[in-house]
């Protein structure tokens, strides 16, 4: 197993400019192309495509180290992505020509628990590893590559932080997860009503169909990791500090 790279520190102002302006055009790119799903001229037209874009962004938007003041970037995009994904997929047909009901539902039900196990890492400050797509601890190398203007004690003296979520974010994230899971509800028992069944028996209950698709267990648990971190998230949770002189002295040691 490749050993992850951690950051050694937040993104430059040029890096998180370029940054930025990479994901504000993606991000409007997709939403016009969801905009024209119904239109040949769109890369989008099924839900499985749209998916797999935003696998993309998700992964870009983790890339983001968990360090000060790049934290608030990627908490800010991954709230973004959120809000338009949970909003555009109740726009799509569940079942196509070139994508079964049963396929589609599970690859949105893994892209679902994807996007629930990169909130747990964000909200806990950790680094996504992609290998593992799994949020794993921060370290907090010592990058002693100084500017002319800034000696080493300088340098040393300013802790490195990586700040939880605001109470505003929580807040937000905590609305959009519970209207989302009712709104994919919402979505399903309509799909089922317009003849785009999922199994052949007639009933309208979505969770007697998800179970006869196997898939039961899956959608009652969708975001079940962040909401239980939320749940036990305390208002006065500690900022993340470490004290870079500590970890130069305990580096020297290994």
């Amino acid at each position: 197993m490749t050993q992850l790279k951690q950051p050694r520190r937040s993104l430059s102002s040029k890096q998180e400019r370029r940054l930025v302006n990479y994901l504000d055009e993606k991000l409007l790119e997709i939403t016009r192309n969801f905009k024209k799903r119904t239109e040949l001229s769109s890369t989008l037209q099924t839900l499985p495509e749209y998916l797999d874009v935003n696998r993309t962004v998700l992964a870009l938007i983790l890339q983001i180290p968990p360090l000060d003041p790049s934290t608030g970037l990627r908490i800010a995009y991954l709230l973004r992505l959120t809000s338009e994904i949970l909003s555009s997929i109740p726009g799509y047909k569940i079942g196509t020509l070139s994508s079964p009901v049963h396929l589609t539902l599970r690859d949105l039900l893994d892209f679902l628990d994807d996007l629930d196990q990169a909130w747990l890492a964000v909200l806990q400050g950790k680094v996504w590893d992609p290998e593992l797509a799994e949020g794993v601890d921060l370290e907090f190398p010592i990058d002693l590559d100084l500017t002319e203007s800034e000696g080493e004690d300088d340098f040393l003296s300013k802790p490195f932080r990586s700040s939880p979520p605001s109470q505003t974010d929580l807040t937000r994230l905590r609305s959009l997860l519970f209207a989302g899971g009712s709104t994919l509800e919402e979505w399903l028992s309509r799909e089922k009503r317009s003849g785009n069944s999922f199994t052949k028996d007639d009933t309208d209950d979505v969770s007697a169909m998800l179970e006869n698709l196997g898939l039961l267990d899956q959608f009652d648990a969708l975001f079940v990791k962040t909401l239980d971190y939320l749940g036990g998230f305390s208002g006065d949770v500690a900022h993340n500090v470490v004290d870079p002189e500590l970890e130069v002295i305990m580096d020297g040691c290994n």
